[in-house]
C-alpha cells in the first residue's frame, strides 16, 4: 500500500476510524538519551486535530504515564507501559494486577545499577512498573545486558523484551499493545496501528486478527528506519521513512 492509498483509506470514513500509533520511534525520533525524546514537531498536533474527526485516537507505548501525560493534550489516549497505566479520557489508572510489583521493580532497578556498573554508557531507566536497560551508546555491552536482563527476568519471574539497543523487564500481568488493540478498537471499521519496533509485534497481530470482523479493514503501518527488526517488516502494510513521515501523514489527514 502507497502512502497516497493509506491516506485515502484513513481518511474515507473517519468516525469510524481508529488510530493506534506508538510513540519512540515512530511518533518521535530516536535519541541516544531517551529522556530527551520529544514527539516530531507538528505531530502532537495533527493527532489532537485528528481526535475530533476519528473514532479514536491513541498512543501506545513502553514509556511510563508520568513521562507521556505532558507531552499529549489530555483528548489524546494514551496506554503507557504497555497498558499498565492509561489515561483514557483524561482520567488517569492503573491495571489493578501492577501495584504489588512496584517494589519488585524498585528492586530490579537497584540490582541492575549495581551489576551492570562496569560497563560505562549503559544506561537504567526505571519506570515503576517496569524497567529497560538500554545499550545503544556501550554496543560492546550488550551481551551483558542480554545475559543480566533473562537470569534477573527468571529470578523474579519477569518478562523480558527485547527493543531497540536495549531490553526490557515487564511484570507478568496480561496486557500488551494487542490486547489494547483489540479493546479499543471496538465499534470502529477501519483500524491502523503504526509502529516500528519489536514491542509492536503483537499490536500487528491483533490488527491482522480484526480483519475477521466483518466489514473491518485494519491496517499496519510501519515507521522504517535503518534499526528496523527484520522480524517485523513482513508484518507491515504499508511503510512510512521514520517519525518525519508517519507526521506528514497525520498531519495530511488533519488538514482535509
Amino acid at each position: 500500500m502507497t502512502p497516497d492509498e493509506l491516506r485515502a483509506q484513513l481518511a474515507a470514513r473517519p468516525a469510524g476510524t481508529a488510530l493506534f500509533t506508538d510513540f519512540d520511534g515512530t511518533l518521535s525520533p530516536i535519541v541516544a538519551d531517551p529522556a530527551q525524546a520529544r514527539p516530531y514537531p507538528g505531530a502532537v498536533d495533527a493527532l489532537a486535530a485528528l481526535v475530533t474527526r476519528f473514532h479514536r485516537v491513541a498512543v501506545l507505548s513502553g514509556r511510563p504515564l508520568a513521562y507521556l501525560d505532558p507531552l499529549l493534550p489530555h483528548a489524546i489516549d494514551i496506554a503507557a507501559l504497555y497498558g499498565l497505566e492509561q489515561r483514557v479520557g483524561g482520567v488517569h489508572r492503573e491495571h489493578p494486577e501492577a501495584a504489588h510489583w512496584r517494589p519488585v521493580m524498585a528492586e530490579l532497578a537497584a540490582d541492575a545499577a549495581r551489576q551492570l556498573a562496569d560497563h560505562p554508557g549503559v544506561t537504567v531507566e526505571p519506570k515503576g512498573l517496569s524497567l529497560t536497560v538500554h545499550f545503544r551508546n556501550a554496543p560492546a555491552a550488550a551481551d551483558a545486558v542480554l545475559r543480566w536482563a533473562t537470569a534477573a527476568g527468571a529470578l523474579r519471574g519477569l518478562h523480558p523484551r527485547g527493543a531497540k539497543a536495549s531490553v526490557e523487564l515487564h511484570p507478568p500481568v496480561a496486557i500488551d499493545k494487542g490486547t489494547l488493540v483489540t479493546e479499543w478498537s471496538a465499534g470502529a471499521d477501519t483500524v491502523a496501528f503504526f509502529g516500528d519496533d519489536l514491542g509492536d509485534i503483537p499490536a500487528f497481530t491483533a490488527v491482522h486478527a480484526l480483519r475477521s470482523r466483518p466489514g473491518v479493514q485494519a491496517i499496519n503501518v510501519l515507521a522504517v528506519s535503518d534499526e528496523t527488526p527484520e522480524e517485523i517488516r513482513g508484518l507491515a502494510d504499508a511503510v512510512l521513512d521514520g517519525p518525519a513521515a508517519v507526521t506528514a501523514l497525520f498531519r495530511s489527514l488533519a488538514d482535509r
